[in-house]
């Protein structure tokens, strides 16, 4: 089967408080042996990744040279930085691949797409954003950033302020071409890192913009460009529940989308953590009747698609 594998932040992740590269590799060598086991049963497999800590260190460590140097060393455009992310994290899940490949004794290509998707400038995540991205500043740096920068700026929580962007859904893949005939050629591919790089049409050229796309909704877009049977969308749970963390709490094997429409509207899953995974899993069962999406925990991917762990949504 042809499956699109989105990794949560656990597949990079041991330790949320440590984003060092060697944990993130060690991590990733981890997270290989799961997804080389998939590999090893035949199937066909295309991998999306998250990059939220990654890029948001980017940021941080561009941000603090920025003030030390007093505007000497510039902080880069935010799609940039988005780039800079999709390339050390592809390299550490490409190499880790591989080496878990070769230790099988398994010949199969290996291949990291810096990947651009495609938004619509009129989506309705830029009349409002809310994706904080960033260091924090005083309210006093935060009006200077507004007015010199143009940046969107919000008080968090009482922490200080921070500058936000909006959060569209894809519309298209601009590599879309590129990552179906390596698919079709039999390679591996670690493409739409962090949700892909986000990018409007101006004019006759392409133009990167500051924004940041779900990775669940990226990888949900490049299941149905290249006709995937799967989308398989793998977190720190094994299943999708009901009522979580309450005495009351159910977990869900299979589900269709009129009883997912139901506890999306009594608001069960949490915005920006089970919310879209659950959207994404809706919105590709309802591109075509004859797909499945899942949602499973990492280390029980395989057991997922065996039917033994993990939430089906079907139509």
């Amino acid at each position: 089967m042809k499956i699109v594998i989105a990794l949560g932040g656990n597949a990079l992740q041991a330790n949320p408080k440590d984003l060092t590269s060697e944990a993130q590799l060690v991590k990733s060598r981890e997270t290989a042996k799961a997804l080389v086991d998939l590999m090893e049963d035949g199937h066909t497999v295309a991998i999306v990744h998250g990059n939220g800590p990654q890029v948001g260190q980017i940021i941080n460590t561009q941000e603090t040279a920025n003030k030390a140097s007093d505007s000497q060393i510039p902080v880069m455009p935010f799609d940039v930085c988005g780039a800079f992310s999709q390339g050390y994290i592809g390299y550490h899940l490409q190499k880790s691949i591989e080496e878990e490949l070769k230790r099988r004794g398994i010949k199969k290509p290996v291949g990291t797409v810096i990947t651009q998707m495609l938004v619509d400038k009129e989506d309705s995540g830029f009349k409002n954003p809310t994706k904080p991205i960033g260091s924090f500043y005083s309210k006093e740096e935060a009006e200077k950033l507004m007015k010199e920068k143009g940046y969107v700026m919000k008080e968090d929580a009482g922490r200080g302020w921070r500058r936000v962007v909006a959060s569209p859904k894809p519309i298209d893949i601009v590599e879309k071409e590129i990552i179906h005939n390596m698919i079709t050629s039999g390679m591996i591919t670690i493409s739409c890192g962090g949700g892909g790089i986000p990018v409007v049409y101006e004019e006759d050229k392409i133009e990167g913009i500051a924004a940041v796309i779900d990775k669940d909704f990226a990888a949900e877009k490049l299941a149905e460009i290249i006709d995937a049977d799967i989308l398989l969308i793998l977190t720190a749970v094994d299943r999708v529940y009901v009522n979580y963390n309450k005495p009351n709490q159910e977990e869900l094997s299979n589900i269709n989308i009129d009883e997912l429409n139901e506890y999306i509207e009594e608001g069960q899953f949490a915005p920006g953590s089970m919310l879209p995974k659950v959207e994404a899993a809706k919105k590709f069962v309802e591109f075509d009747k004859n797909k499945i999406a899942i949602i499973a925990s990492l280390g029980k991917a395989e057991e997922a698609l065996n039917k033994t762990s993990g939430t089906r949504i079907v139509r």
